[in-house]
């Protein structure tokens, strides 16, 4: 086609932008047609739609961040109760070295007494002595024990919250999907499907969030239950530690005299 040489080639686009608005026919937000309400009410229903996938997201990123965080609390309960284990068997070894002390002391003694020594020649061999009792497993505290059998209950949840989370396919409903007249609400609950979807998928993370938030209480009571009992156990062993360490010091200091 010939154009004269004064004419605008980019006159063509302009015609048509004026004939059919700002977006071309066929675009998304393509509103020709349509009255100034119905341009508004719209406009409004994809707002709802955006508002609606933003919760969504969030309330993902929010049970996700519980569950990471429960898997923490499970994790830190069994440190706790392996710490706990150490600290025990520490205990039975600071009795043990009492035990061996006080014979050590008897010992000294009759040496230190001729009679002492006598009953010692006559007595002949020393009494064996007794094996050590067995070494009970340790046991955390009831709150913690309970707390900590409930979150391993959702430990398949903990491996897969966060690479689920981010692949789940919410494309169903948001901003883009697709916008009806029947989106009014009907009984409490909206016609439009993607936005009863949104809504369920809404409340089941709601559920879900209130469960994990009931199971992080019961363990974060469940913990500071064992470490005031740990508290109480590792006060008493300092205690006993003192003590042996004066006795050591007293024992060394005989067997010095005793040169």
């Amino acid at each position: 086609m010939a154009y004269p040489k004064t004419h605008n080639p980019f006159a063509d686009d302009d015609e048509e932008e004026e004939a059919y608005g700002s977006n071309p026919r066929g675009g998304e937000d393509y509103d020709g047609g349509l009255s100034d309400a119905e341009k508004r009410q719209r406009r409004l229903q994809q707002e709802v739609m955006r508002t609606a996938q933003s919760a969504v997201d969030s309330s993902h990123r929010s049970l996700g961040l519980i569950y990471e965080a429960e898997k923490m609390g499970v994790d830190t309960a069994e440190e706790l109760m392996r710490q706990g284990e150490v600290l025990k068997r520490t205990d039975k070894m600071v009795d043990n070295m009492e035990e061996d002390l006080k014979i050590s002391q008897r010992h000294i003694n009759s040496i230190k007494s001729v009679w002492g020594g006598l009953v010692g020649y006559f007595k002949g061999k020393p009494e064996p002595k007794p094996a050590p009792a067995p070494a009970s497993s340790y046991q955390a505290s009831d709150k913690l024990k309970t707390a900590l059998s409930t979150s391993r209950e959702q430990e398949d949840k903990y491996q897969a919250s966060h690479p689920n989370l981010r692949k789940l396919d919410t494309g169903g409903f948001g901003a883009a999907a697709s916008v009806d007249n029947s989106s009014s609400v009907q009984n409490g609950n909206p016609k439009n499907q993607h936005l009863r979807a949104a809504h369920q998928t809404l409340d089941n993370n709601l559920d879900e969030m209130s469960l994990g938030l009931s199971r992080l209480k019961g363990l974060g009571l469940g913990l500071q239950s064992e470490i005031v009992s740990q508290d109480d156990s590792l006060d008493s062993l300092l205690n006993k530690v003192d003590k042996m360490d004066l006795k050591i010091n007293n024992t060394n200091q005989q067997i010095k005299n005793l040169k």
